[in-house]
């Protein structure tokens, strides 16, 4: 592959052990300086001429800037990089490979080229010193505490409002390659993400710095010519310790925390956190008529159950869009093994942008209570769409007229932006869609919610196994009064169903 470590180490350490075989390995696949030979897969061409504008689409701008490579092979995206950045340094451990590396892009005047092991201390570079780190498959290549001294590192070398962008294979080997030995480490995501999030830098002058999820997803590529999800990538921003994290925090640490989600599906079904689970999906979908090869954007997707649905059932291409970290890591978790065309990403959809006539369908469940400036959202739902394509929405709403002081406390609390049926499908009119469906489905809501919780409340010991009954007293009292706030017509559910 395009990445890799190499040695450091004192004598007779587990380090120097992983080190040799991280070495033995890449000299093994480094006798061919090809494509096929860097990237371990006889699709290998298919895939970098799929992937390698995809990920180059994913960077944040370098115009001028400094940016350090590192792992960066025989070149694949240092030629790229060096098109546009100030000045590109390109690291990697196997001699021959970077220089087949400085003999491709060695006529590029901005960019150096080192021998060098990233774990090693004889790898300097100046703390505050780079605007951009870009690795493509490295980090798997390293052990799980060379991995945690690297990143501590790469933090003081970046510059504050610096970006680290890396990409690594998950779960399981992806290249069909033959080996005779593989050192790989497939992590499951969650790992990574844990690392670089927890990743502090502290300055002389006590100023802290931490780093800030801007992208997290699987490469597109891989999901449309492998059907699998287990190549992802990440682009962190390093910024001052004292930024919050805004909406997104709040969906992490406190509405959608792991724990949380787990147990929002035992009682919405698996792959679900969606109101009725498998079966309304199965329903509003079945309203879609979707045809296999088509598009499906899925806003606030959650873990993935309706994208794995639509995907499998009807052959469609579904990306699948979360502003919940935590959401995204359990949908591709459940993505192994699938073989399901369906990419995962965490995206805010008001700042997320695609090219117009991109879908087919937008699909959306009980999420766009979130979003506040609702109108602006439709428009770009507008634009995304295809002529001819739908959107479906299903969503709480409430009921015309002032609401009283107990639900509009509630919905102060969530920071809901709750409309009645009437005039949330009044904004899909106003954003240029046509044959507009506004359903008032508040009735099926109610008993979907009565059903729910009977049948959680009657395998309480099973869940009881698993959860706290604090959890379990969370989940029946938030139901509870949510058939109150329905039972009273305040709480209302409305399906939407558009034409462009």
């Amino acid at each position: 592959m395009d990445a890799a470590a190499a040695i450091a180490g004192a004598n007779g350490t587990p380090e120097l052990d992983e080190r040799k075989a991280q070495r033995s390995y890449w000299e093994e696949h480094s006798k061919e300086l090809t494509v096929e030979a860097m990237m371990l897969d006889s699709r290998a061409a298919d895939l970098d001429r799929e992937e390698r504008p995809e990920v180059l689409s994913l960077l944040p701008s370098y115009d001028g800037k400094s940016v350090l490579e590192l792992g960066a092979g025989i070149g694949r995206f240092t030629g790229e990089l060096a098109k546009t950045a100030g000045n590109v340094h390109a690291v990697d451990f196997i001699e021959s490979v970077i220089k087949k590396n400085e003999s491709t892009n060695g006529h590029y005047k901005n960019t150096s080229f080192t021998c060098a092991d990233v774990t090693s201390p004889d790898l300097t570079i100046e703390p505050n010193s780079i605007d951009f780190i870009f690795s493509n498959w490295l980090l798997m290549y390293l052990s799980d505490e060379e991995l945690d001294k690297l990143v501590q590192r790469m933090m003081k070398w970046l510059k504050v409002g610096g970006y680290i962008f890396f990409r690594e294979s998950c779960f399981h080997q992806s290249g069909d390659s033959e080996r005779k030995l593989n050192p790989t480490h497939y992590r499951e995501p969650r790992f990574y993400t844990k690392v670089f999030k927890e990743c502090q830098d502290l300055n002389q002058d006590g100023t802290s710095f931490k780093l800030s999820l801007s992208t997290f997803k699987c490469i597109e590529a891989y999901v449309k010519i492998k059907k699998d999800q287990n190549q992802i990538c990440w682009l962190w921003q390093k910024v001052n310790s004292t930024e919050d994290g805004g909406f997104q925090s709040f969906l992490d640490n406190v509405q959608y925390k792991a724990s949380g989600i787990l147990r929002y599906e035992r009682i919405f079904g698996d792959g679900y956190v969606s109101t009725g689970g498998v079966e309304t999906t199965k329903e509003f979908v079945n309203r879609l008529d979707l045809k296999p090869g088509q598009k499906v954007l899925d806003v606030g997707c959650g873990i993935g159950g309706g994208d794995f649905y639509m995907a499998e059932k009807y052959g469609t291409h579904v990306v699948g869009i979360d502003l919940s970290i935590n959401m995204i890591l359990f949908a591709l978790e459940r993505a192994v093994g699938r073989k399901s065309s369906v990419e995962f990403e965490v995206a805010d959809c008001t700042t997320k942008t695609y090219p117009d006539n991109t879908f087919d369908v937008i699909y959306s469940r009980d999420t766009i209570l979130h979003i506040q400036d609702k109108p602006s959202l439709f428009k770009s739902f507008f634009k995304w769409l295809k002529p001819g394509g739908k959107v479906l929405i299903s969503d709480y709403c409430r009921s015309p007229g002032t609401p009283s002081e107990e639900f509009a406390a509630y919905i102060k609390q969530r920071g809901y932006d709750l409309h009645d049926v009437e005039a949330y499908g009044q904004m899909l009119k106003d954003a240029g869609f046509h044959d507009v469906i506004a359903e008032d489905r508040s009735d099926q809501f109610l008993g979907i919610l009565q059903k729910e919780v009977a049948k959680f409340e009657q395998n309480k010991d099973s869940f009881l196994a698993d959860f706290s009954q604090e959890d379990y007293d969370a989940i029946v009292n938030g139901w509870k009064a949510k058939v109150q706030r329905s039972s009273a017509g305040e709480q209302r559910w409305g399906l939407f169903i558009a034409t462009k």
